[in-house]
């Protein structure tokens, strides 16, 4: 694929008006090297960096599966595939991961894919099912792979990659340098970008705040600093992070009593909950996210304000992660550690300041936005124009009312303006789209 095919959509579609450093360097480096190794911290454009690389090697459709990336979570994958989506005009893309119907995942692969996005377990069940031929494959991509190896996946991606005997540019790609890599891991001279410490001034971009509380618990300090930071100006968003997934449902909880509409994120929900707090909370319809480390990496977060450590987290390496939630791509961010009495500050923690919480603050009336859900979705044929003019033509609502609209394989989420959202959901609520009636409520 020629690069006046691709990078004029990434303009057009993903908003990114120039590449960085370490994606321009990337591009070149792909037309002297076969294989490459490239070390760069979340937050810093690293899938894009490995994206256009493999776009450029990318031939005609043959029919046959030209490449594969590899990510460790379901939610990397559905990122990286959206991306790709976005901008590889021509070629077909499917994601391949757990916690949906495999029948889905059978239709899609029924005309073979060029490009495979896939979680590790999910491809080689595919695999083994004969459901998909990796053979052909001549570009293989694996994103963070070193938190594949800590996940357990050691055995899958060998007998995934013993299946792949035609690959001829292989990517690596890491957020921590790894020493020696496993043996089944074939690379000819690669060659290595390493952005790690060029990119530490993140920690310049942030400002780290100590935030003490009188009890150990801590749950009305998070309160009063939540109503101190979310009074300030209007569309403030806001991580917290625990260390546990009942911690997680505790504090959402607490919240959720305290007038917060919080959106809940850990490895105990399903995938249908988990894809829906994350769009909730990207659409601006819950403004905090509670997680756990699981939403550190991997997510399509947009425009974080605020971190939030209601734990201190276990590692250094999960420090930097959540940290890089925030101040994205030379952004500024804030960062508030939740300090019990007698708690001993890590030794990877340092503070900028002392933060004091105001205690009179408010907590927010409402958010800025609501969402509604429509019982249909991709395989319904419905799409976001659809849901756009059904809103702006029977819903009475002029475009600028209407935030993003998520379209997920059998149901949609719609951004609506929170003084609206009531009156536009009793109005559709028994109106038919695309000549259908759907069932259509405010979430």
């Amino acid at each position: 694929m020629r690069e006046k095919e691709f990078l004029p959509l990434i303009k057009d579609r993903l908003n990114i008006q120039s590449l960085n450093e370490m994606q321009e360097k990337m591009m070149r480096l792909s037309a002297e090297a076969k294989d490459i190794i490239l070390l760069s911290p979340t937050g810093s454009g690293k899938t894009l960096a490995f994206i256009l690389p493999m776009l450029k090697m990318l031939k005609a459709p043959t029919g046959r599966v030209q490449s594969v990336i590899i990510a460790p979570s379901r939610e990397l994958v559905m990122q990286i595939a959206g991306i790709i989506r976005e901008i590889a005009r021509g070629f077909k893309t499917t994601a391949l991961y757990g916690g949906h119907k495999v029948e889905d995942e059978v239709n899609t692969l029924s005309i073979v894919p060029d490009i495979i996005v896939a979680t590790p377990g999910r491809l080689l069940d595919h695999i083994n099912r004969r459901n998909v031929d990796v053979l052909p494959v001549r570009i293989l991509v694996l994103d963070e792979f070193d938190k594949s190896l800590e996940l357990g996946f050691e055995d899958e991606m060998r007998k995934i990659l013993n299946r792949m005997k035609n690959v001829s540019h292989t990517i690596l790609t890491s957020a921590t340098d790894l020493a020696v890599l496993p043996e089944f891991i074939k690379l000819d001279a690669p060659a290595r970008l390493d952005f790690l410490e060029k990119n530490k001034d993140l920690r310049r971009r942030l400002g780290v705040h100590r935030v003490d509380s009188d009890g150990k618990d801590k749950l009305a300090t998070l309160r009063m600093l939540l109503n101190t930071l979310h009074t300030k100006e209007e569309g403030v968003r806001s991580i917290i992070f625990v260390n546990h997934r009942e911690s997680a449902e505790r504090v959402a909880q607490y919240l959720d009593r305290n007038g917060y509409k919080c959106a809940l994120y850990h490895g105990g929900l399903d995938q249908h909950d988990r894809e829906k707090a994350v769009k909730l909370f990207n659409n601006g319809s819950r403004p905090v996210l509670v997680a756990t480390d699981l939403a550190a990496r991997g997510l399509d977060i947009e425009k974080i304000t605020n971190i939030v450590h209601y734990h201190q987290p276990l590692t250094a390496e999960n420090y930097t992660h959540r940290n890089g939630r925030t101040a994205r791509i030379n952004n500024e961010g804030d960062v508030y550690i939740l300090m019990g009495p007698d708690e001993e500050v890590k030794e990877y923690v340092d503070f900028d300041d002392e933060f004091h919480v105001d205690s009179k603050a408010e907590t927010p009336s409402a958010s800025d936005m609501e969402t509604l859900r429509f019982g249909a979705g991709k395989k319904e044929k419905l799409s976001r124009g659809d849901i756009l003019g059904f809103l702006v033509k029977t819903g009475g609502l002029e475009a600028g009312d209407i935030g993003k609209i998520d379209v997920f394989d059998h149901y949609s989420l719609v951004a609506v303006r929170s003084d609206k959202a009531a009156e536009v959901a009793e109005r559709v609520s028994k109106e038919k789209i695309k000549g259908k009636r759907q069932k259509i409520e405010l979430l």
